[in-house]
């Protein structure tokens, strides 16, 4: 078989050197900036980051009360990040922001157990699907705890695995 033929698989191999140059910026390049077509296009602002000891603890709070899903079976780990982000979103600087956040994590992890425990229903004969809401429990906790941290510090957490409900 002819290694430069256009339907073989090594062709695909030695052309891959030989892509276009598409000339994407680079962060440190000074000389070459990204250009919008549109001028009047703003991004949109990052949340506030938090300033005082007691906002980062309004909001790590808030973080650490959905561990209330522990307690309370059912939608508590939604209720008690929800009671919080309503009763001090005005007050505390960033905690709407941050609230969006935990309550959409939450929301979306909702979903990802309700069709975990699909799978383990009607999976039940394997080990992957029995398996798999437990993983998503631990995944959820440690993503809960690095959220919890990050508010601790005063920085922002963008959590993974999550759809933008609010």
């Amino acid at each position: 078989m002819n290694s430069r033929s256009f339907d073989g698989f090594p062709f695909v191999f030695l052309n891959l050197g030989r892509l276009p140059n598409l000339d994407f910026p680079t962060l440190h390049s000074d000389s070459q900036k990204m250009e919008n077509s549109d001028p009047s296009y703003q991004p949109p602002p990052l949340p506030p980051k938090s300033q005082g000891p007691d906002t980062r603890q309004w909001i790590t709070l808030m973080h650490l009360s959905a561990l209330a899903g522990l307690v309370i079976v059912g939608f508590g780990h939604i209720l008690g990040p929800l009671i919080i982000w309503l009763l001090k979103k005005n007050d505390v600087p960033g905690m709407d922001a941050a609230g969006r956040e935990v309550l959409n994590y939450h929301i979306s992890w909702s979903l990802w157990f309700f069709l975990a425990g699909l799978v383990a229903l009607f999976g039940s004969c394997l080990i992957v699907p029995i398996a798999l809401p437990v993983i998503l429990v631990i995944c959820w906790a440690v993503f809960l705890i690095i959220g919890a941290i990050r508010a601790s510090n005063g920085e922002s957490y963008k959590f993974p695995l999550t759809i933008r409900f609010l």
